[in-house]
């Protein structure tokens, strides 16, 4: 298991808010051509899911750091490693824990942003949950970032580079 931490902006004492397991048991799949196909992979976690919480704990934000830069602009993610992905190339980014964890009380946090780019995952239920977060922020823009591609698999195949011209930057 690879451990997320959740840290607070604040940090201090009680700086990491949580953690969240995720497994990396997983044979992976490529295409025709030898690339990697990260949405595609097919799981073996023995007997659990690819991600696990704490036991009681709820759905959280991942990277809420990124809110409290002085970006005019913002990416959400479906899954922290795509927000890490983002972060890599320089964009502040947050993510939530799959297409179910969105809490109405999230929306407040992304007020104030020029643009909130809610970056999909390139498959129908990825798409579904960004068109449906987008539509309640005046501010948001869904993004897909290819079909069947996430913004981590894209940015292993492409580059850092042409994942930034996804939101035009």
């Amino acid at each position: 298991m690879l451990v997320i931490p959740y840290l607070r902006p604040a940090g201090g004492e009680h700086g990491v808010a949580t953690v969240r397991c995720r497994c990396i048991a997983d044979e992976c799949v490529k295409d025709e051509a030898g690339r990697y196909l990260a949405p595609l992979q097919k799981e073996r976690h023995q007997g659990h899911g690819k991600y696990r919480s704490l036991p009681g704990d709820v759905p959280r934000l991942y990277n809420t750091m990124a809110l409290i830069g002085s970006s005019p602009n913002v990416v959400v993610t479906e899954g922290e490693m795509d927000a890490m992905t983002w972060e890599a190339a320089g964009v502040p980014a947050v993510g939530y824990q799959g297409t179910s964890a969105w809490r109405a009380h999230f929306d407040p946090a992304f007020m104030g942003f020029r643009h909130v780019y809610h970056v999909a995952d390139g498959d129908e239920p990825g798409i579904a949950a960004a068109e449906k977060r987008a539509a309640e922020m005046p501010n948001a823009k869904v993004i897909i970032p290819a079909p069947r591609h996430d913004s981590n698999s894209f940015a292993y195949e492409y580059g850092f580079d042409v994942l930034r011209e996804r939101i035009g930057l």
